[in-house]
């Protein structure tokens, strides 16, 4: 299957490092000197800007900086929660320019706030990695980014949800696809796409999808389950994917309060984060699998490209991509899946 674009995996034991095209970003900023190796000895400050920073994921992705920072060693990390605000995503950008941080990484709340942020902190000549949500600057380039290919992703999801659903023997009338997630979000969007294309690929009579737009919460997608399965009474069996886990875990809550017993859902989450919580306590769930993505992953990932720019004057890589599993309840322990 296509794939958006080419990825390349970075970093030792998680990631793996790819040989870079020519014409990486040489560290050279717009507005002021170049940052590559500016920073030989001495502490590194990094601020981590986070949208939605109480999510399990973006907490394991703040404590991985962490983590990668004290194996690293003098390396100072900064942690801002931006909410859904891009308002505060901009505060907290200018407060960390002002405090001369010497690298930042931004998951930005609204992908539209992308060339402001990109300009500013080429304008200050601090370095900046995206992580988890691509962004771009006014000509439409994109800035050095950390996190997962939306549309692999996707496709996992789909296909797992893909085997399960020909495992059950259901039949396409009896049957609807929920796809739960936020609209604006093109990562977001990459996943959900890819997932339908990747069960289409294997399933010859697709249901009938009913997609949602939600605010990625697990409240939010429970609410707007409400009314679609409202509308849908006479449906008996039901595959659930979105953009992550909290989409599917409200879409699988709001179908078993509905009456919907477990065993007539096939929810396939996003994340695994909280996809994991009924299957550490044991208790029957519409939640069969989900797609691990550990976001401490991320989060060291970010922090070592952007020692490695300012300390040894590395390119930072254009993409660095984390690796993905599909966990269920017979192994995600093994593959180091945290439920906490």
């Amino acid at each position: 299957m296509n794939v958006r674009r080419r990825r390349n995996v970075l970093g030792a034991g998680v990631l793996v490092t790819a040989v870079l095209a020519a014409g990486c970003s040489s560290g050279q900023e717009e507005g002021g000197e170049s940052t590559a190796g500016s920073k030989g000895s001495g502490e590194i400050t990094i601020a981590v800007l986070q949208k939605q920073g109480d999510q399990q994921y973006f907490v394991d992705e703040a404590d991985g900086a962490k983590e990668m920072a004290a194996e690293l060693g003098d390396v100072k990390i900064t942690v801002a929660d931006l909410g859904l605000d891009a308002n505060q995503a901009i505060s907290e950008l200018d407060a960390a320019i002002a405090q001369q941080v010497d690298g930042i990484v931004i998951v930005v709340p609204d992908q539209q706030i992308g060339p402001q942020v990109i300009d500013a902190a080429k304008q200050a000549g601090i370095p900046l990695v995206a992580a988890d949500d691509v962004i771009k600057d006014a000509s439409g380039a994109e800035a050095p980014f950390v996190g997962f290919n939306g549309t692999q992703m996707g496709e996992s999801v789909g296909a797992e949800a893909a085997k399960l659903y020909e495992e059950s023997g259901w039949a396409a009338a009896d049957t609807r696809i929920i796809a739960a997630w936020k609209q604006d979000l093109t990562v977001c969007t990459d996943r959900v796409e890819g997932a339908a294309a990747a069960f289409g690929e294997t399933v010859s009579d697709v249901p009938e999808t009913i997609n949602l737009g939600t605010d990625n919460t697990p409240t939010g997608a429970q609410n707007k389950a409400g009314a679609a399965i409202t509308a849908n009474q006479g449906v008996k069996n039901w595959v659930v994917w979105g953009c992550n886990d909290e989409n599917v875990e409200g879409v699988v809550t709001a179908l078993q309060n509905s009456g919907v017993k477990p065993d007539n859902i096939i929810g396939v989450a996003l994340g695994g984060y909280l996809a994991c919580k009924p299957w550490q306590a044991e208790e029957p769930t519409g939640m069969k699998s989900a797609l691990f993505i550990d976001g401490r992953a991320v989060g060291s990932s970010a922090v070592e490209v952007l020692v490695k720019h300012l300390r040894d004057g590395e390119d930072l890589p254009p993409e660095t991509i984390a690796p993905t599993e599909i966990v269920d309840p017979t192994n995600w322990q093994d593959a180091g899946l945290a439920c906490t």
